[in-house]
């Protein structure tokens, strides 16, 4: 019995240690409720992450008690530094590295270390292609449908990016990167760019540690409006002494980038460095134009015809692909006189030189990563453009752009006497539209038009030198910016976050392609929208249908009549170039795309269409966050700089008074009371040996009114008061203009037109000119001498 006894009992403790078992793993997987890695630190699934749960012991005193350290988050190991280098307004031909004549050999050596891409798009436009970009959703879900400039209060075009989309540096900072921003920033509404914020839309406040750069589509290269972080700054010394912007800022990442690896070496980086090159205005020393000199005087139809030779023998482009036709709104080169030629040849060599040193500048930025502990592991991915070249220039180019943005057209003898300021301080150059269509060769079209490939299709390099292999043929998968972010997400082995700050995420729209790193054979995205300006276009399987409605050089232009639209149909698995449209060929394909876009319109929140130009630009813009709608009268105190044009007084297109309240040395006392614009346009109001003095710079045509009289010593008011002649609603009209001391009139002047649109890229501010300076009859900063109690600007109709 004892012998018979022994096995049942051990089979029964056996089988009780079975079922104990079998209970606890259904107690753990069944009752209670699964979270998968939820249960294990970090959670990457919601950021912020919270530090790592405490393993030590706490008891009443300290000798009982064992501590242990509570670790922050750090990135996956292995996670890369990542480097996304985004230049402006370049087109598909233009760079040497994809057929263009412009040498870029920074760009060839980065390219002969990793991959080409050749199908890869933008928006057409710069800020929803950054906003794009930097959240891995489509811009009007970001709402960031078309520029901040052009904002209106529909969420999809408001440019108040939500926080349902947070960007890459916030995800990448919350696992344990660095994250930097340097360069341009066309993704803060300008109505919240002073220095009163809110500061949640700037880089800082959209998960980047650190910003250095600009909150504007573009800048003076001389004279930038600088911040670091939410402080402004200006540069260290004068275009005379050797500044420029492009330098300053690659000198601050190097430093920024060798700081970090010195201190934390196994903690990697992200860096999003986005120079205002190749945007207008294009600002370059004589030393790199130079170099040009008679290198275009082949024209821009030669020039297509070589580039496009050289693309197919470098196989940027497949070998069947057709060479579009010169569009009628680009005259032939040879039929052009020989002062527009030599207009057309020196704007853009002018281009070139900026281009060259652009790339230069880049290069040390890619030179200084070799030096890198960890070099090998850092993945650098280079957008040669946010859109295809800029046609913005006009028909004849200009020396300065801001002019044409107001629609005010430049003659040819106009430029040619001033062409001695071209790519200096003075100028603010941009070539012609035929220029911009031959650097977009072989596409039709140009930025802005996102319905066609010159608009949207980019050049992009990538080197990783860990993970890629080198090939010479370019990968051709079809690609969007949208897809960036997920791709950087899967080679740092990072989900993205269901939940950001307590806030649910709108899901990614992009996809990875982190794949066609190994795999030349990945196709890429099987459908795609574009929409900029209501020039819209729909991809599916390597169809594509196309409807162009507005033109880039026509900021007057609305043509509404949607429906009037000439949709074009294009299959690019047989066209790369959309060359041959078939759209009367195959009627049911375009149907059913057009069907597709206004599906894609709806979900992604592209309704309404808006082809307005100068008459959305001049639309009122919301108040400075903290100030009140239709304020009358404005009141600012001495050091109130760097305020942007739309947060400033809306001094333009109707009748003001500035009073200052000032305290003086009589004729000792100089400087600036208020300053507003810069070279292109703008106003001031400043003391010459204590004379009061009034300048508007309408597009380099001063009116000056100068009083006959100084200042007294002591407490003064001095006040402007400006007539503007125009009714409600019409813009760009004349004025008369009174300059007054202690309410006594001391001079009079009138102007015959004012500027309708906008000053430019530079700021309202007083008691110095910060930046640009409005009139070069001073030096700036030319800072106020005496004290400035305040300024009341005082709106009068």
């Amino acid at each position: 019995m004892t012998r018979v006894a022994k096995p049942l009992l051990k089979s029964k403790q056996y089988e009780y240690g079975v079922f104990m078992r079998n209970f606890i793993i259904f107690l753990i997987f069944i009752i209670i409720p699964f979270k998968g890695l939820s249960d294990e630190w970090p959670d990457r699934s919601k950021l912020p992450i919270p530090l790592e749960p405490f393993s030590g012991k706490i008891d009443k005193t300290y000798e009982n008690s064992a501590s242990a350290w509570q670790s922050p988050v750090s990135a996956p190991d292995g996670a890369p530094n990542v480097i996304v280098i985004l230049l402006d307004d370049v087109g598909f031909g233009q760079t040497s590295t994809f057929g263009g004549l412009i040498p870029t050999p920074k760009l060839d050596q980065l390219a002969a270390e990793g991959l080409k891409f050749n199908r890869f798009h933008t928006t057409a436009i710069c800020g929803p292609s950054r906003a794009a970009l930097l959240t891995g959703r489509n811009h009007h879900s970001t709402g960031n449908g078309f520029l901040m400039e052009w904002a209106t209060g529909f969420p999809s075009y408001s440019t108040m990016l939500p926080k349902e989309t947070a960007t890459i540096g916030e995800i990448l900072k919350g696992n344990g990167y660095n994250t930097w921003w340097f360069g341009k920033n066309h993704n803060t509404p300008d109505w919240e760019t002073t220095v009163a914020g809110p500061f949640d839309r700037w880089p800082t406040g959209m998960g980047f540690e650190y910003f250095y750069g600009f909150n504007a589509g573009e800048t003076h290269q001389f004279y930038p409006v600088i911040f670091e972080n939410t402080t402004p700054v200006e540069p260290n010394k004068s275009p005379e002494e050797g500044y420029h912007f492009m330098t300053d800022m690659t000198d601050r990442a190097i430093a920024k980038m060798k700081i970090s690896k010195s201190v934390a070496p196994e903690k990697p980086f992200f860096m999003y460095f986005a120079p205002g090159g190749m945007h207008a205005p294009h600002h370059v020393t004589q030393k790199w134009r130079d170099q040009f000199k008679g290198k275009f005087d082949m024209g821009w139809d030669k020039y297509r015809e070589v580039v496009f030779k050289q693309q197919k023998e470098m196989g940027v482009i497949p070998s069947n692909t057709q060479l579009t036709d010169r569009p009628e709104w680009v005259p032939k080169w040879e039929g052009l006189s020989k002062d527009q030629k030599s207009v057309y040849t020196a704007l853009f060599e002018n281009y070139a030189g900026y281009f060259a040193f652009t790339d230069h500048e880049v290069g040390r930025l890619l030179d200084a990563v070799k030096e890198l502990p960890d070099a090998e592991n850092t993945m650098v991915i280079y957008i040669v453009g946010d859109n295809g070249a800029s046609s913005e220039g006009g028909p004849d180019g200009t020396l300065n752009e801001i002019m044409n943005l107001n629609g005010i057209t430049p003659t040819i003898e106009d430029i040619l006497a001033n062409l001695e300021k071209l790519g200096g301080p003075e100028s603010e150059p941009h070539y012609p539209v035929g220029w911009a269509w031959a650097g977009n060769t072989p596409f039709q079209w140009v930025k802005q038009v996102a319905s066609h490939l010159g608009g949207t299709r980019n050049p992009m390099v990538i080197s990783w030198p860990a993970k890629i292999k080198h090939s010479e043929k370019p990968r051709d998968a079809f690609l969007h910016l949208i897809d960036i972010v997920p791709t950087i997400l899967e080679a740092a082995d990072l989900p993205m976050p269901s939940s950001v700050n307590g806030i649910e995420q709108k899901p990614l729209e992009g996809a990875s392609f982190l794949a066609s790193f190994t795999d030349a054979s990945y196709v890429g995205r099987s459908t795609q929208y574009f929409e900029v300006f209501s020039n819209r276009s729909m991809y599916q399987n390597g169809w594509k249908a196309n409807a162009q409605h507005t033109f880039p050089w026509r900021q007057d232009f609305a043509p509404g009549n949607w429906q009037n639209d000439q949709w074009e149909l294009y299959n690019l698995n047989e066209d790369f170039s959309e060359a041959n449209n078939l759209a009367t060929k195959n009627p049911e394909k375009l149907a059913e795309l057009k069907a597709n876009f206004d599906e894609a319109a709806k979900t992604y929140g592209i309704y309404p269409l808006d082809d307005r130009g100068s008459a959305r630009l001049a639309m009122p813009k919301p108040p400075v966050p903290g100030s009140k709608e239709n304020v009358q009268s404005y009141t600012y105190y001495e050091g109130s700089i760097r305020i942007a044009e739309p947060a400033a007084p809306p001094m333009k297109n109707r009748a003001w008074k500035l009073t200052a309240d000032i305290k003086a040395q009589g004729q000792q006392t100089e400087g600036v009371i208020m300053a507003f614009g810069g070279v292109a346009a703008g106003i001031v109001l400043y003391l010459e040996d204590g004379v009061p003095v009034f300048d508007y710079n309408y597009f380099e045509k001063h009116t000056v009114v100068k009083s006959n009289q100084p200042i007294p010593e002591g407490n003064s008011t001095v006040s402007v008061e400006f007539a503007y002649k125009g009714k409600q609603g019409e813009t760009g009209k004349g004025a008369d203009i009174i300059i007054r001391i202690n309410n006594k009139e001391v001079a009079k002047g009138m102007m015959s037109e004012t500027v309708a649109g906008r000053f430019g890229i530079d700021t309202f501010g007083i008691g110095l000119d910060t930046g640009q300076p409005v009139t070069h009859a001073y030096k700036v900063p030319f800072k106020f001498t005496g004290e400035i109690n305040k300024v009341t600007v005082d709106m009068v109709n």
